[in-house]
């Protein structure tokens, strides 16, 4: 009996994770009372909490990891039927699209790093490679951002006539390119350096400029004027 678990409701109010957080906050909860909250219940053996330490310690407590894990990885997890792992993946969902949705007001492109902070949630965990075109007016503020190809793991086509067709569409000044590399290498590919100076000659006829080529991965970038390429 010494072993047995110490479900979740015998524990005092403040203590139980739905209790906590009208009482406390949203931020008072640690990640794993926060996905008891979405799972409901644990098993006869494991309280949810604990269930879902078990779950965060299997990704190194990186939720981040834990939104990549599919339907049948988290089903594993003994506890977790298919629709608790359906409302983990949901939230985790909602949350990377809430970092998308942040940045979808004007955004003033001041920095390489401000690129990174506007694509990485967009393309930067993709397990194939995608090319994007970030369009700017002449604030260098975003107006819209466009995917223009996507690619297998080893890369994709870039049509330069549709980049400036967009561009004109859109009334753009300038815009940035961007592209991930799911490798997580940063090095410019001899096609990406290529495929950079063409637009960029291309654009000067067009008096559109290239502000910059990022190359993206999960944790960081590379930027092509910050490395004096372009």
């Amino acid at each position: 009996m010494e072993n047995a678990p110490f479900p979740i409701s015998s524990w005092s109010e403040e203590d139980k994770p739905r209790e906590k957080l009208m009482l406390k906050g949203k931020s008072a909860l640690s990640d794993a009372e926060l996905i008891a909250i979405l799972i409901g219940s644990g098993s006869r053996n494991e309280s949810a909490v604990d269930l879902s330490k078990r779950m965060l310690a299997s990704v190194t407590h990186n939720l981040n990891a834990l939104g990549k894990l599919s339907l049948s990885q988290l089903i594993h997890f003994k506890g977790i039927g298919e629709a608790k792992a359906i409302t983990i993946v949901a939230a985790l969902e909602l949350g990377r699209r809430r970092r998308v949705e942040e940045t979808v007001e004007l955004v003033k492109i001041t920095s390489s790093k401000v690129i990174f902070d506007v694509m990485q949630p967009i393309i930067g965990e993709l397990p194939h490679e995608e090319f994007w075109i970030v369009y700017l007016n002449n604030s260098n503020k975003v107006i819209s951002k466009a995917q223009l190809s996507k690619g297998g793991i080893t890369g994709t086509v870039v049509d330069i006539r549709l980049v400036f067709k967009m561009a004109l569409e859109y009334g753009a000044t300038s815009i940035v390119l961007c592209h991930n590399h799911p490798s997580g290498s940063l090095k410019p590919s001899d096609a990406d350096i290529q495929i950079t100076q063409k637009l960029k000659r291309a654009g000067e006829s067009l008096e559109i400029a290239i502000l910059d080529h990022v190359i993206v991965t999960e944790t960081s970038y590379f930027s092509f004027v910050d490395q004096g390429i372009l």
